[in-house]
């Protein structure tokens, strides 16, 4: 009986030792750690941007003072969204791009619902001309020329 105590005893305090010293083989038989290279990658590939900005269908028009006004509260609303885009970093430069030319798109529909009709009138006019003058651009130039 004596000699079953010793051995439990004997069991029990070298599994207390190899419960103390594990910690520290660990630490002795592990590497340190190797420093974690970024990967690299390519810049990404910006589309091409147009090289003539949109026309301004609005120009030639005669705003009223009201008018006047309130475009210019839709422009202030613009700008700071326009702003934050610009300096997100987390966009690409074709997000950023095609957010930008969104808001510009909504700034246009706002400032479109202030005209009068027949400014409105005017402004389809202008638009429809110059989409039919792009396509006659674009047929001319897939046109095959004769031999």
């Amino acid at each position: 009986m004596n000699m079953d105590r010793f051995v439990k005893g004997m069991v029990v305090s070298s599994a207390f030792f190899f419960l103390c010293m594990a910690p520290g083989l660990n630490r002795a038989q592990s590497t340190p750690p190797s420093p974690v290279q970024a990967p690299r990658t390519a810049p990404p590939v910006v589309r091409p941007r147009k090289v003539t900005p949109p026309p301004d269908d609005f120009a030639g028009l005669k705003f009223t003072a009201e008018q006047k006004a309130k475009i210019d509260e839709i422009q202030k609303n613009m700008k700071p969204r326009m702003d934050i885009v610009v300096k997100d970093e987390k966009l690409s430069p074709e997000q950023k791009g095609a957010m930008l030319d969104g808001y510009r798109r909504m700034e246009r529909a706002q400032v479109y619902k202030v005209l009068t009709q027949e400014q409105q009138l005017e402004v389809r006019k202008k638009i429809l001309a110059e989409r039919a003058a792009e396509q006659q651009k674009q047929q001319g130039q897939t046109q095959v020329l004769p031999r």
